[in-house]
């Protein structure tokens, strides 16, 4: 049984766990005396509907424009800044030149890790950490706590490979 997930073939939240998260993320922004302005709650609400996309600045800002016509890209850019410095979302760089974001998961140890398929570009997500043991003799032997670690592993997706044949 394979755990690589790409698209939206997370679980999708229903409306009220959206509510619920929204309001959890609020309240984080308030703990730090900012707001949750209709902008970022647009913002915001488009990871919560995309919860497992890996979506570049412009895909979200075509999302969010959707909702929030007279959003600007610049808007878009310093609420994405605002939501990576605050742990609301991750910025991802895979090296495509391309920055990629996604929601954060508080309640993960350790991040997913992430496939990336160097022909068409989709990034899948690996969930399964095969890293403990690893991680574990790192620690011992250079006396390092280690709080997280970040892996991508690049190559080609079945699709590819298929097409290739």
């Amino acid at each position: 049984m394979s755990n690589i997930k790409e698209g939206n073939r997370k679980k999708d939240l229903t409306e009220e766990e959206k509510r619920k998260k929204i309001k959890e993320l609020e309240n984080k922004l308030r703990d730090k005396e900012l707001k949750m302005t209709p902008q970022r709650r647009a913002t915001l609400s488009v990871f919560l509907e995309n919860p497992s996309k890996h979506m570049s600045t412009e895909e979200i800002y075509s999302l969010v424009k959707e909702k929030f016509p007279d959003i600007g890209l610049a808007t878009v850019y310093r609420t994405l800044q605002l939501f990576d410095e605050n742990d609301i979302i991750k910025k991802l760089n895979f090296g495509d030149g391309c920055f990629r974001y996604e929601l954060s998961q508080e309640e993960d140890k350790h991040s997913h890790h992430h496939l990336l398929c160097l022909k068409c570009g989709r990034v899948f997500e690996f969930d399964e950490d095969l890293l403990d043991n690893l991680e574990k003799e790192i620690e011992k032997r250079n006396d390092f706590e280690i709080v997280d670690h970040m892996v991508k592993f690049v190559g080609y997706c079945s699709e590819c490979k298929s097409k290739d044949k």
